[in-house]
């Protein structure tokens, strides 16, 4: 069964160019206006769309993503709201991968049968459950592979080489590696520490490797660029648009800030 994220990262291997992966709340602000906004985000230069959950206990996300997800539960947006808008979603593009990022508690109360067969008919592509390792991934996945989902994994600085051999052997997509311990939206990054362990990862799995954590400037997305197949940037990005007055004005935001680590990122040679 195809997948857009399979189709998406062999066209840009193919062009020589590294996946921009911008990461948002779904529902963040006004719900009516997440559409429009995820539009907005491929128009700015993203590759790869990852949309977070909202979840009250979001334990390995800072202060930035968590109070976004406060403000999206506040407004009654829950794991329906988010696959509803990525239908919506896909009447105008049925191009740009989407990828679920979230935690366990939603998907167990939705039923991981009926999460797997209503996120494919909604257009979803691929999903990362950050508290949920491989060991525990056992019901799931046969549901997310039935219905052609991946389930991407997470490797930590901290994974040894053994445990980072049976992740790869499992991953389906890409492999997000984080790149320093500790939360969201940390300063630490240290592009130079990224080499080793990617190549690490690549010495057990041919899939692309996307890093997150940290990248908040052209200047750091094009270093990540430049030993990465894939940059994620969320809290920054969040930060930018938080205090948006409209729909228009958080599309504008979104452009100012990503066009810049774009094109820094296609010209990080």
């Amino acid at each position: 069964m195809s997948n857009r994220i399979d189709s998406r990262f062999q066209s840009l291997s193919e062009q020589g160019r590294t996946a921009l992966v911008p990461f948002n709340t779904s529902c963040d602000h006004d719900p009516a206006c997440s559409v429009g906004f995820l539009h907005a985000l491929v128009r700015s230069g993203a590759d790869v769309l990852e949309l977070g959950v909202p979840f009250s206990d979001p334990m390995a996300d800072g202060p930035v993503i968590q109070v976004a997800s406060e403000r999206a539960i506040s407004r009654g947006v829950k794991l329906s709201t988010v696959l509803e808008t990525v239908s919506e979603f896909r009447r105008q593009d049925q191009q740009t991968p989407v990828v679920l990022m979230g935690y366990l508690n939603p998907i167990v109360r939705f039923g991981s049968e009926s999460f797997a067969a209503e996120a494919a008919a909604a257009g979803v592509d691929g999903i990362l459950i950050v508290d949920c390792p491989p060991e525990e991934m056992g019901l799931l996945r046969a549901p997310l592979d039935q219905h052609g989902i991946h389930s991407i994994s997470l490797i930590a600085p901290t994974t040894t080489p053994e445990r980072m051999k049976m992740i790869a052997d499992q991953a389906r997509g890409y492999i997000f590696y984080v790149s320093f311990k500790g939360i969201t939206g940390a300063n630490r990054l240290d592009e130079a520490s990224l080499v080793t362990p990617i190549e690490n990862i690549r010495s057990f799995s041919g899939l692309p490797v996307a890093v997150g954590f940290g990248i908040k400037s052209p200047e750091s997305a094009a270093a990540v660029a430049r030993v990465a197949d894939a940059v994620v940037i969320g809290s920054a990005l969040i930060e930018q648009i938080e205090h948006s007055e409209s729909e228009q004005d958080a599309c504008r935001r979104v452009d100012d800030f990503l066009a810049p680590i774009r094109h820094a990122m296609d010209n990080s040679a």
